[in-house]
């Protein structure tokens, strides 16, 4: 397997809160890897930092093999990276066709109906709401909208911050499913939730986070199996 993320001492500040500690870690194409850790810990951080939205102070992170230091959040979701922000963040006032089209923005017209199509048959209940505004919708109909808007850019690397935030056992269920058939189709995804369990059930290998450091990474198995991360995130 190829590294298509490769994050190394990472370190971001706000103000004089130091965020995130000499974080590092590697995606592999095809894998689902997650972040795990409690509030706070500089999950979100870390993912911001990778799509140029916070800049580390040390450090690079190389996408595709490519030095990301200098290049604007845009241009790399051109270059196949997108960002499922935390709290969903879609335009309530548009429609979920005008969301989605939005997700396109990069691709100047091609291939954007059939893309269309494409999410459309992923996410069923988003082709049934295609015309409603989307301040309408549902939390989890909204959550799937965003992750729809986001691949409407086809990218290399899919980024999810706290899917399942705000949504009922039942839609977490649900979206967790979604987010492992995106994995079987092809996509690689980068995965942080605060959902712990959930998160390791579904991805090939974790890094947990505590206080801006991680202190623990292995397979999900591993992890979901090692008494100390069932105490501090597993409730057990």
């Amino acid at each position: 397997m190829s590294v298509i993320l490769s994050a190394e001492d990472l370190n971001v500040f706000y103000g004089s809160i130091h965020a995130v500690k000499g974080v590092s870690f590697d995606v592999n194409e095809g894998e689902i890897v997650t972040l795990i850790g409690a509030n706070g810990a500089g999950k979100s951080t870390t993912l911001n930092t990778i799509a140029g939205l916070l800049r580390s102070k040390t450090g690079s992170v190389t996408f595709m093999g490519e030095e990301l230091e200098k290049v604007s959040p845009h241009k790399i979701v051109s270059r196949g990276m997108a960002l499922v922000p935390e709290g969903r963040r879609v335009f309530l006032q548009m429609t979920v066709q005008e969301n989605l089209e939005m997700g396109a923005y990069i691709k100047k017209g091609a291939g954007v109906s059939e893309d269309m199509e494409r999410i459309y048959e992923q996410f069923p209940r988003l082709k049934e709401r295609r015309r409603q505004v989307s301040g309408t919708l549902s939390g989890g109909e909204q959550q799937m909208l965003a992750m729809g808007r986001a691949l409407m850019s086809r990218p290399k690397l899919l980024m999810l911050d706290e899917p399942s935030m705000g949504l009922a056992p039942l839609l977490v269920e649900q979206i967790f499913e979604i987010i492992q058939s995106l994995n079987r189709a092809g996509s690689t995804i980068l995965l942080v939730e605060q959902n712990a369990r959930m998160a390791l059930s579904i991805a090939h290998r974790g890094y947990v986070l505590e206080t801006g450091r991680i202190v623990t990474t292995g397979p999900s198995g591993e992890l979901l199996a090692s008494p100390a991360i069932k105490k501090a995130y597993l409730g057990g």
